[in-house]
Parts: C-alpha cells; structure tokens; sequence
C-alpha cells in the first residue's frame, strides 16, 4: 500500500511540474500544449476535386496529428482565397498564412525561381533535384531568396512531368509554330517562343474553358491524372510528348514547394519548425508517389476517350535544345542567386553520374560563341 501511495504521489508531482511548466509531454512542453492550436490558412494551386487536391488535404490533415492539434493548416483550393498568381504576395503580406504552389510561377517575383523547378533539357529526374537542393545548396539559396521577400520556404514538394494537351496535331519542332499555347511563363515560355509558339499565362482553372473556347490549341499543365480530372481529354484529343528517353522536355519535373509567412514562422517554436520541415517532405514523397499511381488509371481512360499521344523525335529535342541552352546563361544572370543557383546545376549536369552537358554544347543559338556566367 505504501508503494502505490508513493507511486501516486510522485504522478500529482509529476503532472503539477508539468502544469508549472516546463515538463514535455508527449513531446510538447506544457505550456505549448495549454494554449489554443494555432491555425494557418494555406492555399494550394491545386484545384479542388482533383488527385492533387486530394494529395494536399492528406497533407494538411497530417501535420495536426504530428502536432498534436497544436497547429493545424487549414486547406484551400485553387482560388480559394486570393488568385493562383495572387499568393506570392498574399503570402508576403500576411493575407495567406502559407502557399502551397509551383514554384516556376514566380520568375517575375524572384528571378532564381527558373532554377528551383525543371527547365528545358536541364536535370529531369525527381532524385536529381533531391541531391541538388538537400546536398548541393539549394535549400540555401531559396530560402535566401524568399527571405528578401519576408518569407520561409519550407522545401520543395515533388510533384510530376508536364503534358502538352492539344486540340491539333503537333509532330514536329516545326509544327509547334503559329500555335497558341499555355505556359507558366519565364525561361520555358521564351524558349517555346523562339520555336514561333504564341505563349499565354493562364493559372490551372481556366485552361479548360480557354481549350473548350478555342482561346487556346494548347495547354502545357500537369501529368495525366491531374489534367483527366480538369477535364481535359474532352477538349483536346492530342497529348504532345518527347521521345522515351526525354518524355517531357519542358518541364519533367514540376515542383512545388511550401513557403510560409515570415512572422507566422518565427512565431512557431523551433520543435515545431522542425515538424513542419519533416512533415512537409515527408509530404513531398507520398503526393509524388499518390500522383504517380494515379497516373497509371489516367492513361488507360485517355484511351477510352480516343485520346492520341504523338511523341516527338529525338531530333526534334536537339532542335529545342540549340535554343534552350542559350536562354538558360541569359536567366541565370538576372541576378546573384539565379546566377549561383544555374552554376551549381551546371556543374551537377557535367557530372559523370548525370552526364547531361559537354562544354562542348555550351554555345550560342549559332553555335559560334562560346557561353559563359
């Protein structure tokens, strides 16, 4: 009995330190776990209804069981609160808590934003991009770059390859001219420029009515389960792609990425930053690998839709490639962190484990002039 009496007492202890605070529980010190959950509103480019929105909402969901309810991240749509092309400064201002976006929307803000996502016929594997923002700075770089901007970005969040959906046929390089098409803007949009596309910036909700109008012979959006669920085979009965080795020359690996209010994230406790940082590339693997399998049922219902895929030649590729790399050294020096951003990519590419890029290929569109940073 007197055992039990001095287990018991030393509990009330136990919960009273607790209580005066400064005894973690359950990982979170008390005096985190008595105040009220702090609630951010964060906004995705996903539309609502999609295999993407699904994927966010798990993600959401998820960070209020690993906190503990103690913070939870309220998600909206699409446009849910402000416009697509709005959130940058939203988030800035304080209007959104946090954006959850791609971030190749953002070149006009923040020029390196060309190099925190794919480009044409740079590095095209999900691994690859891995390495270079957890291994080779680019972590760094973003976050210096969205600091200036009184934001925190959190991490990249894989996501998948970009389609060009077409109402007309396009089987060539040289058939891509006179097309009007959607691109995100930036770097891919002036490269498909010099290949005679008319590009236009459209945010993912109003690509269909522009393709059902006839504003538009194409799109260039999301992979096959995101864009079926748009509804985009019914407009467009073409999917334009590259050959198997080079399945999306544009932009194989469409990024997205956290960012967060500054204030909003200096108020968290570092715990939870940390949290939040684990959460959210934990996030970027499962919406990468849900998105993926999705893709597998999408491909089969284009079918059932008479949808064609034409693939382009690899000749075609060397053909986007002569104007691509040019454009690439002109980006980069737009300012100091793109310039540092392309000359780490540039060097990863030139690696023998990736191989991309001779020095030999790094010349002006006429081929005559050797390119330097």
């Amino acid at each position: 009995m007197a055992s039990t009496l001095g287990q018991a007492a030393s509990r009330r202890r136990f919960i009273t330190a607790a209580a005066a605070g400064g005894t973690a529980a359950f990982g979170f010190p008390a005096v985190v776990l008595a105040q009220a959950p702090v609630k951010w509103r964060v906004q995705t480019a996903h539309v609502a209804g999609t295999v993407g929105y699904t994927a966010f909402q798990k993600y959401c969901a998820n960070v209020k069981v690993l906190s503990e309810g103690r913070l939870e991240f309220q998600p909206f749509p699409a446009g849910g609160i402000v416009g697509t092309f709005e959130m940058f400064d939203a988030v800035k201002q304080g209007v959104l808590d946090a954006m959850h976006v791609f971030t190749t929307y953002w070149p006009g803000k923040i020029p390196v934003a060309a190099f925190l996502s794919s480009y044409p016929l740079a590095l095209d594997r999900p691994d690859q991009w891995e390495t270079w923002f957890y291994e080779l700075g680019g972590i760094q770089i973003a976050r210096k770059a969205y600091q200036a901007h009184n934001m925190f970005y959190v991490g990249p969040i894989q996501h998948d390859l970009n389609l060009i959906h077409s109402k007309v046929p396009i089987r060539s390089f040289e058939e891509f001219k006179g097309k009007k098409i959607r691109f995100p803007g930036g770097m891919i949009a002036e490269i498909f420029s010099y290949a005679g596309v008319s590009t236009v910036i459209l945010p993912g909700g109003e690509v269909y009515p522009a393709l059902e109008k006839g504003v538009l012979d194409a799109p260039d959006y999301t992979g096959p389960a995101v864009n079926y669920g748009l509804g985009f085979a019914e407009v467009a009965k073409y999917i334009i792609m590259g050959p198997p080795t080079t399945p999306c020359l544009h932009q194989p690996v469409d990024l997205m990425d956290l960012t967060v209010n500054m204030a909003r994230w200096n108020a968290l406790p570092k715990h939870v930053q940390e949290m939040v940082i684990a959460a959210t590339r934990q996030h970027s693997w499962d919406h990468y690998a849900y998105i993926q399998k999705e893709n597998i049922a999408a491909w089969d219902k284009y079918k059932v839709k008479g949808v064609q895929i034409i693939r382009l030649s690899d000749v075609d590729i060397q053909k986007f490639r002569r104007y691509a790399i040019p454009m690439w050294f002109k980006w980069a020096k737009r300012d100091p962190l793109a310039r540092e951003a392309f000359a780490s990519q540039l060097a990863f590419m030139k690696t023998f484990n990736v191989g991309y890029i001779t020095d030999s290929m790094l010349v002006d569109i006429d081929g005559k002039t050797k390119l330097t940073l």
